[in-house]
C-alpha cells in the first residue's frame, strides 16, 4: 500500500481491486460506527456499479467478522433511471436489470446482510431511492438523517459523470431530474451488460447533485479501479477544487475525503 497526495487530498494506491475495496471498507466501518455512537444510526451514500462491487463485498466481510448490528444503517442510493408519464415522472421498473434499487436490493442489501442474523440485518425500509417527483424530498430525507457517514463516490470512465450529473453541472446543484449525457449512457453499457444498444440505455434519470454530495457528506472516497480509470485519476491529480468538466472532482469539496485507487489506475495514468 502507498500513499502519494493529488489535489490536496491523500490518494491511496493498492495492489488490487480487492485489497482497495479492504482498505475502503475499513474506512467505511469506522466512520459508520462513529456516526451510530453520535447520533444513533447510520447513514452511506451509495452508487451502483461495478467500481464500488470489492468495497461492498469486504464491508460485508467485516460487519459479519465483527458481528455488527445493521438494523440502523440507512442506504442512500444517488440516482435511478426514470421516464416521462404524462406530467411526471416514473422510475423504471424495480426488477429492471438496469435499476439501481435492484442494484442496491441484490448487490448491496444483499450482500452485507448475508452473513448477519435476521435480528440485525438492514431492513428494506432502509434502502432510499429519490423521488423524481419529489427530488426536494430526497434532500429533506438527508437532512433528517443528519448527513451522510460515508458518501461513496465513483468516477465515469469517459466523461467523469459522478452519480447521473453530467460535464457542466455547477456545484450547487441539488437532487433533481437530468437528461443523461452520451458519454455517461454509453458508460453505463460497461455498468449494465445486459444493454444491448445505446438505443436500449434511458435517457433520463433522477441523482443527487453535486452540491448534495458537498453539503451533506461527513466524509467521502472515490473509488478508482482499473486501467479505464487512470484518465479520471489524471485529471483530478491535475484539479486544485471542483471542476464542472469533471464531475468527480466533487470529491475535492467533500469533508475528510480520499481517494482509493489500484496500480491499474495509476499506471494507465502514467501513460
Amino acid at each position: 500500500m502507498a500513499f502519494v497526495t493529488a489535489s490536496n487530498i491523500p490518494v491511496c494506491v493498492l495492489a488490487t481491486a480487492e485489497a482497495a475495496g479492504e482498505v475502503a471498507a475499513d474506512a467505511v466501518m469506522t466512520r459508520l460506527q462513529r456516526g451510530f455512537r453520535e447520533r444513533g444510526h447510520m447513514t452511506l451514500g451509495c452508487p451502483g456499479g461495478r467500481s464500488l462491487r470489492t468495497t461492498y463485498a469486504a464491508l460485508a466481510r467485516m460487519a459479519a467478522d465483527r458481528g455488527a448490528d445493521l438494523r440502523s444503517l440507512h442506504l442512500v442510493m444517488m440516482d435511478e433511471y426514470v421516464e416521462a408519464r404524462g406530467k411526471g415522472w416514473v422510475t423504471c421498473p424495480a426488477d429492471a436489470h438496469y435499476s439501481c434499487r435492484r442494484f442496491g436490493e441484490v448487490e448491496i442489501r444483499a450482500v452485507l446482510n448475508a452473513g448477519i442474523p435476521p435480528q440485525a440485518q438492514i431492513p428494506a425500509a432502509n434502502l432510499h431511492v429519490p423521488d423524481p417527483n419529489a427530488p426536494q424530498d430526497y434532500e429533506r430525507l438527508i437532512e433528517q438523517l443528519g448527513g451522510i457517514d460515508v458518501f461513496l463516490l465513483a468516477s465515469g470512465q469517459s466523461d467523469g459523470h459522478v452519480a447521473f450529473n453530467p460535464r457542466g453541472c455547477a456545484l450547487n446543484e441539488r437532487t433533481r431530474v437530468i437528461t443523461l449525457a452520451h458519454d455517461t449512457r454509453r458508460d453505463n453499457m460497461g455498468t449494465f451488460p445486459k444493454f444491448r444498444s445505446l438505443d436500449e440505455v434511458p435517457r433520463h434519470g433522477v441523482s443527487v447533485g453535486p452540491g448534495t454530495i458537498a453539503r451533506h457528506s461527513r466524509s467521502a472516497i472515490l473509488m478508482l479501479l482499473g486501467a479505464g480509470k487512470g484518465t479520471a485519476l489524471r485529471r483530478l491529480a491535475a484539479a486544485a477544487e471542483y471542476d464542472p468538466d469533471w464531475p468527480a472532482s466533487v470529491v475535492l469539496a467533500c469533508a475528510d475525503a480520499r481517494i482509493v485507487a489500484d496500480d491499474a489506475a495509476v499506471r494507465a495514468m502514467q501513460t
